[in-house]
């Protein structure tokens, strides 16, 4: 009896506000397999409530149906959860934090929202978060970049290309003597 073939999960992650969506809108356009966290979660009964008005998602639940459901032979999760989904490999998307500050106030976020995922990115945490796993990690400074030329850099990834490795971010040494205003509601 022949096995399946293995399924390949490429997370797309970040802080809200990097360009996860819009990117994984081009990718979607160019062919690719791409789903949403949020997606799943619903589609596969993975919402276990709601805190300040996001939803909770069973990260361990999902991630369990998500070997079991995906059939295609590569598929592209995008959401800031997507790198506790056990995928095969993450893609982690940076923004600096002053233009992320603003992207999000356009969002109509609060400033306690708005300043808590300004230091995460300030800090790396969901970089970490994803080196934690001991998968594969890639990190993309999408600040500057539009959504096709981070899929463009999301495809010379899955090509081998070198130069995304993670640890090329540094936004304290970016942003420097502007972190206090920065820091400020």
């Amino acid at each position: 009896m022949m096995n399946p073939p293995v399924s390949e999960v490429i997370a797309i992650t970040g802080t809200p506000g990097v360009g996860k969506t819009s990117v994984a809108g081009v990718l979607r356009r160019r062919g690719y397999v791409v789903y949403s966290v949020n997606e799943l979660a619903e589609r596969f009964g993975c919402i276990i409530g709601e805190e300040e008005g996001c939803k909770v998602v069973d990260v361990d639940r999902l991630a369990e149906i998500l070997r079991n459901e995906i059939k295609e032979d590569r598929v592209f999760i995008e959401g800031h959860l997507s790198h506790l989904l056990n995928p095969d490999l993450i893609i982690v998307l940076r923004c600096n934090p002053l233009i992320l500050k603003e992207r999000l106030k356009r969002r109509g976020w609060d400033d306690e929202k708005i300043l808590e995922n300004v230091e995460a990115e300030i800090v790396d945490v969901i970089l970490m978060e994803s080196l934690e796993t001991g998968k594969k990690v890639y990190e993309i400074d999408a600040t500057d970049m539009s959504p096709e030329e981070i899929a463009d850099a999301i495809e010379e990834i899955l090509e081998g290309k070198e130069g995304y490795k993670p640890g090329g971010v540094d936004w304290i040494s970016v942003i420097g003597d502007e972190i206090e205003r920065l820091m400020r509601r």
